[in-house]
């Protein structure tokens, strides 16, 4: 009976995920791109929940000390990974699908000179969960910006990424660093498509 509980609660969740949004609240004229050939790329997770809305601290110190009981030090390494994993597999993945789709505008995290820089705020991640029997993907809410490199506060864009869903096929996914990381991909190939279109010269 557990286990059917535990398959239904994932299965609703799964269907619901599917449900993913992009939404321009300002500055949906992407035409200030046209012609533009790169951007700056940079990450924040400033107040990111995680883990049925948990607070970021609250999620890393619940999960850090369930690790460190069952195996001492676990933990404390799940914490480090938990950080260390945005620049060392997010960003890059994100950035990759991203110049992968927009085919005339490239974003880097090096750029320094592009004359936009785009923006991507972590708001919520969702881990999910993979233990065979039960499955549910990952997912992420995003805040997106584009603001002026040389002003940031200048900001000519600002938009909404819902619900973006991160599941491996084939169900390889156990770890949670390959879940989240394919929410990134697909942010990254979501927005891509998007811009990229808008810097296309006629």
């Amino acid at each position: 009976m557990k286990n059917f509980k535990n398959l239904f609660v994932a299965a609703i969740m799964i269907l619901a995920l599917n449900v993913s949004a992009q939404k321009w609240t300002e500055g949906k004229d992407l035409s200030y791109l046209k012609g533009e050939k790169e951007l700056l790329l940079k990450f924040t997770y400033d107040n990111m929940t995680a883990g049925r809305k948990k607070s970021e601290a609250e999620y890393v110190k619940e999960k850090t000390e369930e690790y460190n009981k069952k195996e001492a030090g676990k933990g404390d390494k799940w914490a480090k990974d938990w950080v260390e994993n945005r620049a060392g597999i997010y960003e890059p993945k994100f950035e990759e699908l991203f110049n992968k789709e927009s085919g005339n505008i490239a974003c880097d995290r090096n750029k320094t000179s592009a004359k936009y820089t785009l923006i991507v705020h972590t708001v919520r991640m969702e881990p999910g969960w993979n233990i065979g029997i039960s499955k549910m993907p990952a997912s992420c809410d995003f805040e997106v910006m584009i603001v002026e490199t040389a002003n940031p506060s200048v900001v000519k864009s600002k938009g909404m990424m819902y619900n973006i869903p991160g599941s491996q096929y084939g169900g390889f996914d156990f770890e949670v660093a390959v879940r989240i990381k394919e929410c990134y991909a697909k942010a990254g190939k979501d927005l891509g498509k998007k811009l990229g279109k808008a810097a296309k010269s006629k």
